[in-house]
């Protein structure tokens, strides 16, 4: 729902937090070889993309909440269809949206659902997740993102603390259906 996304948003950069440039995380890799960083969970190459020029790991360093949230807001809400979502849903798809990509979060959820798999949220999809109850939805959901990540390779270096954001997102989730 519209009025969540500004909470969902807080909640969601709780789990992305300030400044990284990790070069064991693959989000950090330039497509043009440059070592890149993160940001409040934006990378480099989508802050780039975003503001459709170069900028310095230092330009980075200086985004603010304010800043990043269009991105967000754009990318990841609106892709994933939140205003059109159920509350602690529309959270739910967001974060994890934001962490694997719009699509992979339309696909996990329409797999958990039961629906065809086509990574676009159509009437198909959103009838199926009306018609779901909510608390179920959201455990069958986090269930299938654990295992999304535990088939990752990078789930050694990175695994404890993806496991550690779905059992959080999915207690905040189910505290909004409250």
């Amino acid at each position: 729902m519209i009025e969540n996304f500004l909470l969902s948003l807080k909640h969601m950069l709780g789990h992305e937090g300030g400044f990284q440039n990790d070069p064991r995380d693959p989000g950090n890799k330039l497509p043009d070889g440059r070592a890149g960083c993160t940001m409040l969970g934006v990378t480099q190459a989508s802050w780039e993309s975003f503001v459709g020029k170069r900028v310095t790991q230092e330009k980075m360093k200086s985004l603010t909440v304010h800043d990043v949230a269009p991105i967000y807001k754009k990318k990841y809400w609106d892709a994933v269809h939140a205003d059109e979502l159920p509350t602690g849903l529309d959270y739910l798809m967001f974060d994890f949206a934001v962490n694997a990509g719009p699509g992979r979060a339309i696909k996990i959820m329409q797999a958990a659902l039961g629906v065809t798999v086509d990574g676009v949220i159509g009437r198909n999809t959103l009838k199926a997740i009306s018609n779901s109850d909510p608390h179920d939805l959201i455990e069958k959901f986090s269930d299938a993102k654990e295992e999304y990540y535990r088939s990752l390779r990078t789930f050694d270096t990175f695994g404890k603390g993806w496991l550690r954001r779905v059992a959080e997102v999915k207690v905040n989730a189910s505290e909004m259906l409250a």
